[in-house]
């Protein structure tokens, strides 16, 4: 039996061999150096040149003898990983959440895959004004007939693929939409946090500008914290979660927000 080592794997393009990296990594969570100098044919020295490249941008993070593609407390993962997981259970927030928006208004959704999940949805419920610092979702809406898409600039962000820092905080501030639709990245009963102070301090000029505030929440972002507080639950007008979400947690919340949960696919009657 021959066994292939890295010296018989094909020489790649380094753009292709990062693509092949980031890939594997999405797709097990985590990886050690040793396995990708394996996967990609190349030495340890140029994983880790690749590895200290794709965490400097933000789609991956190192540790002590490998990468992750996994949130932290303190970290966020990459947009790429976020929309890769938890689908279902975000666009069945996403259309609960769209229910909440009629024709003719102005609303500001942030950089969140949920965001994304409902800016297609919306898509058909024109005329609206829509603001965003998302670049994705600014690719929904373009072009979009009756539709007029205000574009929120700042400082990129590669993790987020999104416009984030103080001229992005500049230009919500002389902003004033009848509604903001946020996600973040945890929850508990009390109060929303987020991992980065940049993205916290966009999300609550979002929400300082917006008449009513909606927050859509996955049940994996329930009762967990991370670094930075971003505001408690009860300013929130309305709260959508999906199905999963624990039931005790539910009714703690209800005491602090109108509380709307979302059926997900195949959830039971």
């Amino acid at each position: 039996m021959t066994t292939t080592g890295a010296s018989d794997v094909p020489p790649r393009s380094q753009a292709a061999r990062r693509q092949t990296i980031t890939e594997y990594v999405l797709e097990h969570s985590t990886a050690t150096a040793a396995e990708l100098a394996e996967l990609t044919g190349v030495s340890l020295m140029t994983v880790h040149r690749d590895l200290d490249e794709l965490a400097r941008l933000g789609v991956l993070r190192k540790f002590r003898g490998g990468v992750s593609a996994l949130p932290s407390s303190v970290f966020e993962s990459s947009l790429d990983y976020r929309m890769g997981v938890n689908r279902a259970e975000k666009e069945a927030v996403a259309a609960a959440a769209a229910e909440l928006v009629e024709p003719g208004m102005s609303i500001i959704l942030d950089d969140s895959t949920t965001a994304l999940a409902l800016a297609r949805l919306l898509v058909d419920a024109a005329p609206l004004t829509v603001v965003t610092n998302a670049r994705r979702v600014e690719e929904v809406f373009a072009g979009v007939p009756q539709t007029r898409l205000i574009g929120l600039g700042g400082e990129y962000s590669h993790t987020h693929d999104s416009f984030l820092g103080v001229p992005c905080v500049a230009a919500i501030e002389a902003l004033s939409v009848d509604m903001v639709l946020v996600s973040t990245s945890a929850v508990d009963a009390h109060t929303t946090y987020h991992q980065e102070q940049d993205v916290v301090l966009v999300k609550r000029a979002m929400l300082a500008a917006g008449s009513r505030k909606v927050l859509l929440m996955d049940a994996s972002k329930t009762r967990r914290t991370a670094l930075h507080r971003l505001c408690p639950v009860e300013e929130f007008d309305h709260l959508v979660v999906d199905d999963g979400v624990d039931r005790r947690l539910l009714a703690e919340l209800r005491e602090r927000t109108d509380v709307r949960v979302a059926k997900t696919a195949g959830a039971r009657s």
